[in-house]
């Protein structure tokens, strides 16, 4: 009997969302942008495509190689407009009603959705429209934003969008889709999530990020500005700034984790940036050791860095079994670990007697390095020291991350002293903040970036006891 028994506790973002403007072959384009972007969301996925001014759809729950096939692809086929989704759940439940793109007719026309993203606000703006009347399908946030945008309707299409984006707060990457075929992007004023502009042989493209334009030999364009509506229609691109306030406070952890490492952001290569932040680390926290090595594949190239930088050889002392799934044989209560050491397995005489630096992007909860700690001092590692590529996660996100409560994340509760002697380790040390800006070298980074999962600074509140200080930090 097989269950689902998810071992994974790495941080989880929202999604990853693509749109592609009146291709012939825009369903099997929309999911190979989607099979580059599976690392964004891995619990369901969603195309959309217009066929005789009416929005198909076909979503369901699993990997995107998992949920299309030939068949299903070929039912999609048309020259045509599409939209597709990957999802992570953040708010709304894990469940096929909650999968995207989400689509509704409205007299006689079709509007389909896919955010990536979450609304700070969205319970307050539910709330009072289903006082007006409306009923909700899912329990997703991004539903409200087609609610609001319908009821606009009577104000002219553009209008509409304006209307409807000008009440959500928080983080919102969209692409929508009409019954025309007009695929629109809209970026939050804020900029949290990332999106891009693409074209390929004279047709737009959006994605989250550049690797799907890679993917696609697509040209990248450009990416959008904060809070930038773009309407890609037969007569072309046209933008909208709606917002009267923008400022660019994107979310660091792309850099840190999220983005796929071949992806370009703020024209900077995720790879290249991950590698400064080894950097950074090994000048701010050396160490003496035989070696350098990752957590795959979370930590690689950071690790690269701290190597380079350091002077320690690199090696890949921990192994990773690529072809574990989300779903297998549950293991008993007594065999409570499998499921990490099923992922990843140490090469016993490269590590035996060494004394090792441990390179990992973030800790969140603790459990898992823990446990891979544990094992290493088993084998016989001499001594253990672990060097993290951000700070410390102290504060929740409530910006599309999943770490939502402060309770979940370890270094709220514990002390740099106290983590090391949970995690069992000779040392333990945390890149700066200073030194993440730094290493992350982007015009002003202090000013770019919301950083509040490690500072608790907010840059669009959600709470009234939210410090006044903290906000005028951005």
């Amino acid at each position: 009997m097989k269950t689902s028994y998810n071992t994974d506790t790495r941080p989880r973002e929202s999604c990853g969302v693509f749109g592609i403007h009146r291709h012939p072959e825009a369903a099997r384009l929309t999911y190979f942008g989607l099979y580059a972007l599976q690392h964004r969301g891995q619990e369901s996925a969603g195309i959309a495509v217009v066929r005789d001014r009416h929005i198909d759809c076909y979503k369901d729950m699993g990997l995107v190689p998992e949920v299309f096939d030939d068949r299903i692809l070929e039912s999609l086929s048309c020259e045509c407009s599409a939209i597709g989704h990957v999802r992570y759940s953040t708010t709304g439940g894990s469940v096929l009603t909650n999968a995207q793109p989400f689509v509704v007719n409205h007299r006689g026309k079709s509007y389909g959705v896919a955010h990536n993203g979450n609304l700070v606000n969205a319970h307050i703006l539910k709330q009072e429209l289903e006082e007006e009347g409306s009923i909700f399908q899912t329990t997703m946030d991004s539903e409200v934003f087609l609610h609001l945008f319908v009821k606009n309707l009577k104000h002219g299409f553009e209008q509409a969008l304006i209307n409807a984006v000008t009440r959500l707060q928080g983080a919102y990457s969209f692409v929508v889709l009409t019954s025309r075929g007009e695929v629109v992007g809209i970026k939050d004023p804020n900029s949290f999530r990332p999106l891009c502009l693409g074209k390929l042989n004279g047709h737009y493209v959006l994605a989250s990020e550049s690797c799907a334009l890679d993917l696609l030999e697509a040209e990248f364009v450009r990416e959008l500005e904060p809070g930038e509506i773009v309407i890609i229609s037969d007569e072309g691109v046209r933008s909208i700034f709606p917002h009267e306030n923008t400022r660019r406070t994107f979310c660091i952890f792309e850099f840190i984790y999220f983005a796929r490492p071949d992806s370009t952001i703020f024209g900077k290569n995720v790879y290249l940036t991950r590698k400064a932040h080894g950097r950074q680390l090994a000048r701010e926290a050396p160490v003496e050791a035989d070696l350098v090595m990752p957590f795959p594949d979370s930590g690689n190239y950071a690790a690269l860095g701290y190597s380079q930088e350091s002077g320690i050889p690199f090696d890949l002392g921990m192994i990773r079994n690529h072809y574990v799934g989300r779903t297998f044989i549950e293991p008993t209560q007594t065999m409570r670990d499998f499921g990490v050491r099923m992922k990843l397995n140490p090469v016993k005489e490269l590590l035996a007697g060494k004394d090792i630096i441990i390179i990992e992007d973030s800790i969140i909860r603790g459990t898992t390095a823990q446990t891979r700690v544990k094992a290493l001092r088993e084998l016989g590692v001499k001594r253990v020291h672990m060097r993290i590529s951000c700070p410390p996660h102290k504060y929740p996100c409530h910006y599309g991350i999943d770490f939502s409560t402060k309770g979940e994340l370890i270094a709220a509760r514990k002390t740099v002293p106290e983590l090391r002697e949970f995690l069992g380790l000779d040392s333990l040390h945390y890149l700066s903040i200073e030194g993440l800006l730094e290493s992350t070298d982007v015009e002003s980074p202090e000013n770019n970036f919301c950083r509040a999962c490690f500072d608790g600074c907010y840059p669009v509140s959600f709470d009234k006891t939210i410090s006044k200080s903290c906000m005028e930090n951005y």
